[in-house]
């Protein structure tokens, strides 16, 4: 159990952010009274640790900037909470992946040099289990890479999580790439090139493994980036994934916020957001090449996670499959008995998705499998 409870911190993670972009996020945006010792905190925090990112920036210039990918990343999609960490997670058992850990969400500045003393200190700090769904949390483990790169450049949609009062304006621009200037989107290519060779260097690993949700907005671009990219897709029961993800993002943001937000507008913005986000991957999955691209109902994969993993393996044509099966075994096999979240779909939350994300109910064939109670 880490020191602190998730709930309390009485930072956010904007304290591993190289003070350039933590001007840059927070600039021109108000902080509302009630979080303004957190901000100005986390402002004397980063102001203190970004000085220390020219040390990390110099050792990546003369080792890895160079240094080409051996190959193209392969990227899990999916709306949040349509398990992609499950899914990750059971990739990440393969040696030869390399992934973003959570420590390098928090301090991405922080990896060529300094980690075995910060990486100590967080894991003394930090909570051992996610607030939402009780998923094992320590700093090694594989992690999405969004927060990652919220602290080495502004142009993320995680700025949200910070400044919620923004959260379309972020999914417009950082999420779906829609308003994006030609000067961001070089910038976002340059800072996601150098996050994926210090994570490849940082975990050993060869081949960059994503699990990012808001990559699911950004096909088209990481197409262009990685001509031969791997996706897997993955879809969940839109019941299952309207009421986990109001419960994550309402208990997620309460630590990182600068500003107030109301419940009734997170969920609006979850209504809206995951429908822009399912017609843009519908637009642009076409620009996966074929052969390249594997779309996975997330209850198929939980009820035969090892005979999925093969198979996933198989068409996306992923070496490796038969030296890690092992490991993989061992993984699936030590989360048998985990106890997930049960949800209760009452009236109005049935007829919420109903309303609003029709088109993936009758796109994927799913229908209300829990029974409101």
């Amino acid at each position: 159990m880490g020191l602190l409870e998730f709930n309390k911190l009485p930072i956010n993670t904007l304290v591993g952010a190289d003070w350039k972009t933590f001007n840059a996020i927070t600039k021109g945006r108000e902080i509302d009274a009630a979080y303004k010792g957190k901000y100005r905190l986390t402002k004397a925090v980063c102001r203190l640790l970004s000085t220390l990112a020219p040390l990390q920036n110099g050792r990546y210039e003369k080792r890895l900037a160079s240094q080409p990918l051996e190959h193209d990343p392969v990227f899990i999609l999916g709306h949040w909470r349509s398990g992609t960490t499950f899914v990750h997670n059971v990739f990440s058992c393969d040696k030869h992946f390399g992934y973003n850990t959570t420590y390098q969400t928090v301090f991405p500045h922080l990896m060529m040099w300094g980690q075995p003393f910060f990486k100590k200190n967080m894991s003394w700090l930090m909570p051992d289990k996610r607030p939402t769904d009780n998923m094992e949390l320590a700093v090694d483990l594989p992690q999405e890479e969004e927060f990652a790169l919220a602290n080495m450049m502004p142009y993320t949609y995680y700025n949200f999580w910070f400044l919620p009062k923004y959260q379309q304006e972020y999914a417009d621009k950082y999420l779906l790439f829609d308003d994006i200037t030609e000067k961001e989107l070089k910038v976002f290519e340059e800072v996601f090139t150098k996050l994926i060779k210090i994570s490849l260097w940082n975990t050993n690993g060869t081949q960059f493994l994503s699990k990012n949700p808001p990559h699911t907005g950004r096909v088209k671009e990481l197409v262009k980036m990685f001509p031969n990219a791997k996706f897997i897709y993955l879809m969940r029961n839109p019941y299952t994934v309207f009421e986990s993800t109001r419960s994550f993002f309402t208990n997620t943001i309460q630590p990182l916020k600068l500003q107030d937000i109301s419940n009734d507008e997170i969920e609006k913005n979850i209504l809206s957001i995951y429908a822009k986000l399912y017609h843009k991957y519908e637009a642009d999955k076409s620009c996966i090449p074929a052969g390249n691209l594997v779309e996975v109902k997330f209850e198929d994969f939980e009820a035969d996670a090892m005979g999925m993993t093969e198979q996933i393996y198989h068409d996306l044509s992923i070496p490796g499959f038969a030296e890690a099966r092992n490991d993989i075994e061992k993984y699936v096999g030590g989360k048998k008995g985990y106890k997930k979240n049960k949800y209760r779909y009452d009236d109005r939350t049935v007829q919420l998705v109903q309303d609003n994300w029709n088109f993936a109910l009758e796109q994927w064939k799913y229908e209300l499998l829990l029974k409101k109670s």
